[in-house]
């Protein structure tokens, strides 16, 4: 799906605008700095791993010996009863008694900084493109919520494995027409991040988002 052109010294890229159909209808130029940058594994990776230990909630917590409601008294004396020796039934030994090591709430929130999600991003998008896995599509909308339809869009489009739709703006008839898809999800331009690029094989622009997209990523 992409065409690269030479001007003087410099390499373009320009991929071809489907419509619905599967037809090509026109081709585009897109941003080299956004979409035909050096990739790089690295900055990805940073990216990734932080917006995973970002979905963490780190709530959990479990009592530990000090905590646990109960007396301290030793349940039996030390010597002459023929039981092991104990403390206190709130030992981690003991069934109801404490944690030896108790979890308590963490934040697990990994820090990135603006300029380094914008390459890791843009790096995503390059190596899809790179690839042949980066779909243009002209914009559509249905009537109502058709979830049939969506799928005959993909198969138009070719599309055989996980694939990402991405969106100018929030559009409820297309979220709703593709949330029972298997393997197919639609985000709002704004809300692109690097993981979910790499997650689906398969990424599908619409025409319009591609503008947003560059602004953003091209935004000191």
């Amino acid at each position: 799906m992409k065409i690269y052109m030479n001007s003087g010294d410099k390499e373009m890229a320009v991929v071809n605008v489907l419509d619905i159909k599967g037809n090509q209808k026109e081709t585009i130029e897109l941003n080299d700095k956004v979409f035909n940058c050096e990739i790089k594994p690295e900055v990805m990776h940073e990216a990734v791993v932080a917006y995973l230990a970002n979905q963490r909630q780190g709530t959990k917590a479990t009592k530990s010996r000090g905590e646990v409601n109960g007396t301290s008294k030793k349940p039996w004396r030390q010597k002459g009863t023929g039981r092991a020796r104990s403390g206190s039934k709130k030992s981690p030994v003991w069934v109801g008694g404490g944690h030896t090591f108790a979890l308590k709430p963490r934040d697990f929130s990994i820090r990135l900084s603006k300029s380094k999600r914008h390459r890791a991003l843009c790096s995503a998008l390059s190596s899809k493109l790179k690839d042949s896995k980066l779909i243009v599509v002209e914009d559509f909308n249905f009537d109502a919520p058709k979830t049939k339809q969506m799928n005959e869009i993909l198969d138009n489009l070719q599309i055989d494995n996980s694939a990402l739709m991405v969106l100018s703006e929030k559009n409820d008839i297309i979220l709703k027409s593709s949330r029972n898809i298997p393997k197919f999800e639609t985000i709002i331009s704004k809300d692109l991040n690097t993981y979910q690029v790499l997650k689906s094989d398969y990424l599908i622009l619409m025409k319009s988002s591609i503008k947003k997209i560059e602004e953003e990523l091209l935004k000191k």
